[in-house]
């Protein structure tokens, strides 16, 4: 039979970090990201939004409707 190397004893710290290392691979979770919301259409959602003040009188201009105008070329520009 050929003889085996001699043990290193172990000290306190080495089995403190290897249970916590197995511990740690036991209860790990996996973050999932939360679920997006379904955006529903239509539904308008209420944001603060600062806009150039000569952009701003420029949709007020045209009288009531003026976010509703926004809007429009907000989504223009989105490409929808």
């Amino acid at each position: 039979m050929a003889e085996q190397p001699p043990r290193r004893p172990r000290t306190l710290g080495d089995a403190r970090t290897e249970a916590e290392a197995a511990f740690k691979k036991v209860t790990a979770k996996v973050a999932v990201p939360p679920p997006k919301p379904t955006a529903v259409p239509g539904i308008k959602e209420q944001v603060t939004l600062r806009i150039d003040q000569d952009v701003l009188e420029f949709f007020q201009e045209g009288g009531p409707g003026w976010q509703d105008r926004i809007n429009e070329a907000l989504r223009k520009a989105a490409g929808k």
